[in-house]
């Protein structure tokens, strides 16, 4: 599967398209195939650490000091179930769904 990728904090440059595999679900989790997202203000801030004076070493070190703890980033999306654990009864494969 593809991502947006990133290793390092800075400009919108810092991130790269990547194949990065697919994710393993836990028995109550479901993966979803994302068809649309957004680039909010928390994910710009997050890429660039563009955090207020006050709250940039707490920022830094929740997530990551040097780096990016977590190299994908994103918090809301839209699209199709295309796994599902098997504690999942209410969702099927193919259903479509949003999320944060």
């Amino acid at each position: 599967m593809k991502a947006a990728y990133q290793t390092k904090y800075g400009s919108p440059d810092v991130l790269a398209i990547r194949d990065v595999p697919r994710p393993q679900i836990a028995p109550d989790e479901v993966l979803v195939q994302v068809h649309a997202s957004t680039v909010n203000t928390a994910d710009w801030r997050i890429r660039a650490s563009a955090f207020p004076t006050f709250s940039w070493l707490p920022a830094r070190i929740i997530f990551g000091l040097f780096r990016p703890k977590t190299h994908t980033g994103g918090m809301e999306f839209s699209g199709r179930i295309v796994a599902k654990g098997a504690e999942v009864k209410d969702l099927k494969g193919g259903d479509g769904v949003l999320g944060w």
